[in-house]
């Protein structure tokens, strides 16, 4: 059953994270046409208290054959429109953890409800009226944000500032459309139009649709992070890297070689990026069962990461070794890391030698916790360099979104040809509304089942 198939009736779902023995609120959402009559059928609120819509009541939920109390909880009453589907909506806050939720819902669905799908809530909301494609996106970014500036850029979206100029596109090619369809049926009551005047309307609109897609490599950073692995021989001072960056012990650091046997993580952010940073066992021929595993998983994390901290020891300078390991990531991009330069004397650093390709070069005393700033500048510097804004940007389109402003720019360029060649006014109109259908259906002024359920899917039960 597709989404749009399933909308009707009322539908309950857990709409908080379920921690087993630590949870302290849970809520159970309910939306629908039943919502009240569930509620008032499984809640009592004790003396005189109102039932009026954003008012909370106090009470208790009770089974409904049994009158047996289930949990002492709070009720949420937000009755249409006023609501997040623009339905009617019940929350009921009981107590955390998994049983006390868990039971509620259960009342809740043999008391008439049905269980939610996916994001079916939001759903809701965009089929009603209260938030358009974009916003509904948003809500799953923010939902999903692993930094402060991916919140940031969720909350943008969910303001509308993505949506603002997608809909004042589509309106000046409706516009464009309009005059040339007027010409169509009132040709001989109307001027003639000005070819060049609409072509320089469509190079304007396309202009501001590549500046949009510009920002989807921003956005996919944002959503999904920035894969950083620290490679080099054993005991060049990874592990120290890696736990004077994070401000933690994550890694075991000793004067033996070879005492990472394998990947350790850790969550950072830098510069509003999230960073999955891999810590890797030092990379070397060895005869050692354990750390030859160790050794594969490093190369694969190498292979497979956004960027390569390339790690050597300052104190005895590129070593054959480090050749050998550079051959195996210098296809990936690199910085760097010249560590223990608290052991080198000063003038002897600038004279260290290494690959000449090698252009992003940071100097680094993990032990000492010293250098941490210059690497993670050096980071950004190479974010930039890719073309993708790191930051001070509002919005960022998702790979749906920049598919369909792909899709209307092919097709207003297509126009542009028409136009160019003097093929008839009607010939103009095709390809201009194709543009406007993929514009549309950024914001949902035109969507389809499928779309909404690759959108929707995404989501988790109860949002």
């Amino acid at each position: 059953m597709t989404q749009l198939l399933a909308i009707t009736g009322t539908i309950a779902a857990i709409a908080t994270a379920i921690v087993p023995q630590q949870g302290s609120v849970g809520i159970v959402r309910v939306s629908g046409s039943e919502a009240i009559a569930i509620a008032q059928t499984l809640f009592y609120a004790p003396g005189k208290q109102v039932w009026e819509s954003h008012r909370i009541l106090y009470g208790y939920i009770r089974h409904p054959q049994t009158r047996q109390i289930v949990d002492e909880a709070l009720l949420l009453l937000m009755k249409a429109p006023r609501s997040y589907t623009r339905e009617d909506v019940v929350e009921f806050h009981c107590h955390g953890g998994i049983i006390a939720v868990q039971q509620v819902l259960q009342l809740c669905l043999e008391s008439g409800a049905r269980l939610a799908q996916p994001g079916e809530f939001t759903l809701r909301a965009f089929l009603n009226g209260r938030l358009d494609l974009t916003q509904a996106e948003s809500i799953a970014d923010l939902v999903g944000a692993r930094s402060p500036q991916a919140a940031q850029t969720a909350l943008a979206g969910l303001q509308g500032k993505l949506a603002h100029p997608i809909r004042q596109l589509r309106a000046n090619c409706l516009d464009i459309l309009a005059e040339i369809e007027a010409r169509i049926d009132f040709e001989e009551d109307l001027p003639p139009l000005d070819d060049k005047a609409i072509i320089s309307d469509i190079e304007n609109i396309a202009a501001e649709i590549s500046q949009l897609l510009a920002t989807k490599d921003k956005g996919e950073l944002l959503r999904t992070g920035l894969k950083v692995a620290i490679v080099g021989r054993p005991n060049v001072g990874k592990s120290s890297l890696l736990n004077a960056w994070s401000q933690s012990d994550r890694a075991i650091v000793t004067d033996l070689p070879g005492t990472t046997r394998d990947v350790v993580e850790s969550q950072l952010v830098v510069g509003g990026i999230p960073v999955q940073v891999l810590d890797t066992a030092g990379i070397r021929e060895t005869s050692d069962q354990v750390e030859k595993i160790g050794v594969e998983r490093s190369r694969q994390a190498a292979n497979t990461a956004d960027l390569v901290l390339f790690t050597i020891d300052a104190a005895t300078g590129w070593t054959t070794g480090d050749q050998e390991i550079y051959e195996q990531v210098k296809h990936r991009p690199l910085i760097l890391v010249m560590n223990k330069i608290d052991l080198v004397d000063k003038q002897l650093i600038t004279s260290l030698e290494y690959p000449e390709n090698i252009t992003q070069i940071v100097h680094t005393a993990a032990a000492q916790k010293q250098g941490i700033d210059s690497l993670e500048t050096a980071i950004l510097e190479i974010v930039q360099t890719g073309k993708v804004k790191a930051a001070d940007m509002d919005l960022a389109i998702n790979q749906r979104q920049a598919a369909a402003l792909t899709q209307a720019k092919i097709s207003l360029e297509q126009v542009q040809a028409t136009i160019t060649q003097q093929l008839p006014l009607d010939f103009w109109t095709i390809d201009l509304r194709g543009a406007i259908q993929a514009l549309g259906e950024i914001t949902g002024e035109e969507v389809t089942e499928s779309v909404l359920d690759r959108i929707f899917s995404r989501f988790c039960i109860g949002k």
